[in-house]
Formats: structure tokens, sequence, C-alpha cells
């Protein structure tokens, strides 16, 4: 039985079959046509629905023209004018900024969901699993790599990696090959770090709740159990504020770096 608190506890950073919920009872999830959905597969869908459910009515009020009224509305239409604001128009500037508004915000908001619903325990964060993350990292790299292609055409975006140099025609047969080489190269490398960046924040957080929370069963049946347990019920709560901050935080460093990665492509050396 002492390892049933710890498995609680760690359960959400691990994709599963069930879902796990108070007090002891489970919601076994279908496998359909061979194809198991899983737990995090499931908190997508959540995911998707309330983005569906909560934009879906805000953008029929803000297409009225009235002014905000609720804290919800005046919420998320603040939190839009700031991606807006201060992350697209920056990042991507010109007339391009507002046609990848869309994008960037459902990608902001998504993991955003994502990592909040990460912070209730009988669940789980879909952005704690490579799969997630690497899937968003890929769609994010399709944009870029498409936008700059649409814009400079195939040739000339590949090409336009490379900044211009003056240098010597013999060393430029050499030199010029070896730099887009490296810039291509790099283009996959931060496309892939996007991805382990939220996914290391994200599972690791969780993972160190865990932790904190299994030196209670641990300590069941000592003395040690009276100063264990307020401990770790404290560590575990001030982890999880922190967490909080840190699921806002990395949906909006996903979302910028996105957006400056699109920026790159259209405005090139």
């Amino acid at each position: 039985m002492a390892s049933d608190p710890v498995q609680i506890a760690a359960h959400h950073v691990q994709d599963a079959a069930v879902i796990v919920l108070p007090f002891g009872k489970e919601i076994a999830l279908p496998n359909i046509l061979g194809f198991q959905v899983t737990k995090l597969m499931a908190m997508e869908v959540v995911a998707a629905l309330l983005m569906v459910l909560i934009f879906v009515p805000l953008a029929w009020k803000i297409r009225t023209g009235k002014p905000p009224r609720g804290r919800w509305w005046n919420l998320f239409e603040a939190m839009i004018l700031f991606i807006r604001n201060q992350v697209v128009r920056p990042a991507i500037g010109g007339r391009e900024a507002d046609r990848f508004l869309p994008f960037i915000l459902t990608v902001f908001f998504f993991i955003l969901f994502c990592n909040l619903l990460g912070l209730l325990p009988w669940l789980g964060s879909p952005t704690g699993s490579i799969n997630v993350t690497g899937a968003l990292a890929a769609i994010a790299f399709a944009v870029v790599i498409g936008t700059g292609m649409k814009k400079h055409g195939l040739v000339k975006f590949w090409a336009g990696l490379c900044p211009p140099m003056d240098v010597p025609k013999p060393m430029g047969v050499f030199l010029i090959p070896m730099i887009l080489a490296i810039e291509i190269m790099g283009l996959l490398i931060r496309h892939t770090i996007l991805a382990v960046r939220l996914l290391a924040n994200m599972f690791a957080g969780h993972l160190v709740v865990g932790v904190i929370v299994a030196f209670i069963p641990v300590a069941v049946g000592s003395t040690l159990w009276y100063g264990v347990t307020p401990a770790a019920v404290f560590g575990a709560t001030a982890l999880n504020l922190l967490e909080l901050f840190v699921a806002f935080l990395q949906a909006y460093v996903f979302a910028f770096l996105t957006a400056l990665f699109i920026g790159m492509s259209i405005h090139q050396h």
C-alpha cells in the first residue's frame, strides 16, 4: 500500500490507458480498431474542446464591437492583444504579422491549456510527452519552411539561408556550401530545441512534485512522518504555484520563438 501514494503522485508524468480519478476511481479509455486511446490523447482533445468552447463565443462577442465585460472576457482579450502586440507584430513585422496571428494564438493557448491540465494530479500534461512537443515543433518547422519558400521561392529561400559574403571565388566554392550546411543544421536544431525545452520544463516540474509527495508514504509508521508530511505538502504547494507560472511562461516562449522563426524566414539576411 505504501507504493500506491507514490504512483498516484507520479502517474501524471506518464501516459496510460486509464484516467485515475480521486478516491481510486478509474476511467478506462477505449481501444478503437486496435488503436489504444491514451490519457494524454484525451487531454489534448479536452484542451482543444476548451479552446472551441471559450474562443468561439468570445469571437462572436468581439465582433459586436462592444467593450469587454466580465473578468473572463477581459482576461482572454488582454492575452490575445498581448500576443498580437508584444509577440507577433514585433517578431514578424509588416503586413505579414496579422496573417500568422491565428496560428500563433492557437499554438499559445493549446500549449497553455495542456500545461494547466497537468496541474491537476489526476489528469496529465500532454506537453510532458516528446510525442506532443515534437509534433508541435514539426508543425512550426513546416510553417516556417513553407512561409519562406512561398515568400522567396524554393531556390532563393534555401540559398538565402547563407548570408552574402564578399570572398574570392575559389574560396567561395568551399566556404558557401559549408556555411549553407551549417545554417540548415541550425534551422533543424532550433526547432528540435523548441520541442525539448517545452518537454523538459513540464516533465521535470511534475516529476519533482511527485518525488516530494512520495516522501509522505515512505515516512509512514515512523515519528518522521509528523515532520515530513507538512514539509512535503508545503513544498508541493509551492512548486505547484511555480508550475502555474511555468505553464504560462513556456506557452509564451514557444509562441514567441515560433513567431520569431517565421519572421526570420520572411525577412532573410
